[in-house]
């Protein structure tokens, strides 16, 4: 997920250049290629994670705020406590849509194959992402907080995976190029599109569709499941850090400091979350 098209709007706007002959290519914003850059880097890192340590732990990681964060800090520096924190409230609105394309995935991927769920994810979070930006919704933050959990209440569950998967690396090579492609597609075209569709476009978990769409033809629906269940986890951090970021910009006097607790939050959050759900399910396949 990537914050809102205000972000993106002042992260696409050049900056003031010496005057220069107009001949030559035109130098993208520094901002634009570190989204850029940030979006291939959490897929090989989840990617990489999968291989030492299995599906769920790929998803907790490519869940939290591993692109957002650092496009916020980045905003941070150049602009204002109040503007960062508006950005941060729509991008904590549009989490359940986000939650509603995980959850229809994991659903559609006991039956069909993957370029049918991806499609299928893609209608839900179009459906409830539309419901959701509405600006009739009521308490956008409070249903973007409790989404991640409403998403491990009503997900498909399979038994825990141990052990990390043998990722090729050609299939490494392949989930970032896809990843690529996608996040360029999103980020030239948020902001030429009306408002209410282009922050719905900027909210699409491009993580979330990459990764199991790769997972499902390969090793399953279990690990399929699983992947995305361990997405809730960390989409738990991503509303941590955003909730977290919105409340301490408006108390602390730092932007800093309220940028690094949000990052110890949605560390923690995700953290305990992960723990937790792993202990309950190592005990009921101890019952079982």
């Amino acid at each position: 997920m990537l914050p809102s098209r205000s972000a993106v709007r002042d992260i696409l706007r050049p900056a003031r250049l010496p005057a220069r002959p107009p001949a030559g290519p035109h130098v993208p914003p520094p901002m634009l290629l570190l989204k850029l850059a940030l979006v291939p880097a959490s897929i090989l890192l989840a990617s990489l994670a999968a291989r030492r340590f299995g599906h769920a732990i790929s998803g907790v990681l490519s869940g939290l705020p591993l692109i957002a964060a650092p496009v916020i800090g980045g905003l941070l520096i150049d602009h204002g406590a109040t503007s960062v924190a508006a950005i941060g409230s729509a991008t904590l609105a549009s989490v359940p849509a986000a939650i509603a394309h995980i959850v229809a995935f994991s659903w559609l991927s006991r039956r069909l194959p993957w370029w049918a769920c991806l499609a299928g994810a893609a209608l839900a979070f179009a459906a409830i992402g539309w419901v959701v930006t509405a600006p009739a919704w009521p308490a956008p933050t409070l249903t973007g907080i409790a989404a991640p959990f409403v998403a491990l209440a009503i997900m498909p569950r399979v038994p825990p995976l141990a052990g990390g998967v043998p990722v090729p690396r050609g299939e490494i090579a392949m989930r970032v190029a896809a990843a690529v492609t996608l996040a360029a597609v999103i980020l030239l075209g948020a902001d030429t599109l009306p408002a209410r569709v282009s922050g719905l476009l900027l909210a699409f978990p491009i993580t979330g569709s990459i990764l199991p769409s790769f997972t499902l033809p390969v090793y399953g629906r279990c690990a399929t499941i699983s992947l995305l269940r361990g997405f809730a986890n960390g989409l738990i951090g991503f509303t941590a850090f955003f909730f977290a970021l919105v409340t301490l910009l408006g108390r602390c006097e730092s932007k800093a400091a309220a940028f690094f607790a949000a990052l110890a939050a949605a560390a923690f959050a995700a953290w305990l979350v992960h723990r937790l759900r792993s202990a309950a399910a190592r005990r009921l396949m101890r019952t079982t």
